[in-house]
């Protein structure tokens, strides 16, 4: 890999993906490598939370959406689901400063109802403490599964339909996507997974359609800012199609 300061020069500032998307795994297993508890890979994690934050906010990026808990990570052990919920509730305590001093504004995505209390209210707090940043967003999906949003965008849609508001032949593609948890909230042009793995977990399954896939080896508290570089450079060398041919990209852009 190209030095850090390399990499950053690398970059093609002009073409930036407006929104990233991170799946951000490998911290149970990075913490069972040295002999650790799960937990502990989650806490080292919360550094390269704050490394890739800063890096986007830094380069200009809009969006970041981490994938913080899936509805599905409620089946793990109490003991994990626990100290995750507490090592939260620090982490969003401890961060608003790091946010506001680097204008990011704090947004949610997810089931949270289903959490905690004190993790509500800390996000809560922390949602109202960063709204006026300007910066970047950044998103943390909660409790959150891209089948669950698409069920809860249609009960949304089948009760209007059920109260006379909206007809059947009205529902489509744009329609859906101003049902979803937060409508204006691009679709990812990039999504990056960590760890190795090659799938995408049932994370923003609408709004991906079109996303490019990126796949670390980097366990998730290995990820470091010039993981994030690497992996915007490799975005930029794409052609983004969209169903159409490279010629017809290459004619709209003349």
């Amino acid at each position: 890999m190209m030095e850090n300061n390399n990499l950053i020069d690398t970059v093609d500032k002009t073409r930036l993906p407006k929104h990233i998307a991170i799946i951000m795994d490998g911290n149970g297993r990075w913490a069972q490598q040295r002999g650790e508890q799960r937990v502990f890979g989650h806490n080292n994690g919360v550094q390269s939370v704050r490394e890739t934050a800063e890096a986007a906010a830094e380069l200009g990026v809009k969006y970041l959406t981490l994938y913080a808990f899936s509805t599905e990570n409620w089946n793990r052990p109490k003991d994990e689901v626990d100290a995750l919920m507490h090592l939260l509730v620090v982490t969003i305590n401890n961060e608003i400063k790091t946010l506001n001093d680097n204008n990011i504004r704090l947004r949610v995505i997810g089931n949270i109802q289903c959490m905690d209390p004190q993790v509500k209210k800390e996000l809560a707090e922390a949602m109202e403490k960063t709204a006026g940043n300007t910066r970047m967003d950044l998103f943390l999906a909660l409790s959150y599964s891209g089948r669950w949003e698409i069920v809860d965008a249609i009960r949304k849609i089948a009760q209007q339909v059920k109260d006379g508001t909206l007809s059947p032949g009205q529902i489509n593609e744009k329609l859906v996507s101003a049902s979803m948890n937060a409508p204006d909230l691009p679709d990812p042009e990039l999504l990056i997974r960590t760890s190795g793995e090659y799938r995408t977990s049932n994370f923003l399954m609408w709004q991906t359609a079109y996303t490019e896939l990126f796949f670390s080896s980097k366990l998730w508290p290995d990820f470091r800012k010039e993981d994030l570089y690497e992996a915007i450079i490799d975005f930029q060398h794409r052609e983004r199609r969209f169903g159409k041919t490279s010629e017809q990209i290459i004619n709209c852009k003349g």
